[in-house]
């Protein structure tokens, strides 16, 4: 194909089902929030869903049978509008021992140089390529869910500082943050309340009993988003939904 200034074309917003990665602390709601979706079947690869009403598969215990819960979803016959995969450090490790079966590998740190871990980022691409084909084909939202972990990021413009991300080896968070249209950070909204003690004034956080999700990234936690969402939501799938909207209908107009 020539390329000249002929060939330029506008690029719009993409109207396709979000791509969805939601991390915290644990029984903070994320679960809850992911059976709010639009008609959801979740791919469970640990045992989160106690008093959750909602479909799932039966709880995955290898990395072929989480493939083969994507492939019905795309041969067979359904309903469902939204993939959940509770979660991804879970899911990690089953990725691993594929990698190591494959190779006859004691362990994914044995063959030395990172490579186990280069092996296991090829998994996770393909495993991305598989919820992509679901999400481009069948119309089906994608939700992944993490834990989060404190780690230490050392930024090359300032000192390093400590934030959440999430629980996962570095070379697949990067893949999954690259890949996904909305990181959430969800959480319990703290209210910072000063008390005077003395001669001193002492401010301690207070939990309001509001769970929210946050849209967009603090020195804190990592976040963002495609859709030029609002800092703070209630951790709600409606709440997204409906504050994603206008960019949808950008795109119609």
């Amino acid at each position: 194909m020539a390329i000249s200034l002929a060939s330029i074309s506008k690029t719009q917003r993409n109207s396709l089902p979000p791509r969805v990665v939601i991390h915290g602390a644990q029984k903070v709601g994320k679960s809850t929030f992911a059976a709010g979706s639009f008609n959801p079947i979740f791919l469970p690869l640990e045992d989160g869903l106690s008093g959750i009403e909602t479909n799932s598969f039966p709880l995955l215990q290898t990395y072929a049978e989480v493939e083969a819960a994507l492939l019905s979803l795309y041969s067979e016959a359904h309903d469902f509008g939204t993939v959940v995969v509770d979660s991804t450090d879970w899911l990690e490790p089953l990725i691993w021992k594929h990698v190591c079966d494959k190779n006859q590998w004691a362990s994914i740190e044995t063959p030395g140089y990172g490579r186990g871990y280069v092996e296991a980022n090829a998994v996770w691409r393909d495993f991305l390529d598989k919820l992509n084909t679901l999400r481009m084909e069948k119309g089906m939202a994608i939700i992944l869910i993490a834990h989060s972990a404190v780690k230490n990021f050392k930024a090359p413009d300032t000192e390093a500082f400590d934030r959440y991300e999430l629980k996962m080896q570095k070379g697949a968070l990067g893949l999954i943050v690259e890949w996904a249209d909305a990181i959430l950070f969800a959480q319990e909204e703290t209210a910072i309340k000063k008390e005077v003690v003395g001669q001193n004034t002492r401010a301690r956080g207070i939990s309001t009993g509001r769970r929210i999700m946050n849209t967009n990234a603090k020195p804190s936690f990592i976040a963002g988003n495609r859709y030029s969402l609002p800092d703070v939501l209630p951790l709600e799938w409606s709440a997204l939904v409906n504050a994603m909207a206008p960019a949808q209908e950008a795109k119609a107009a």
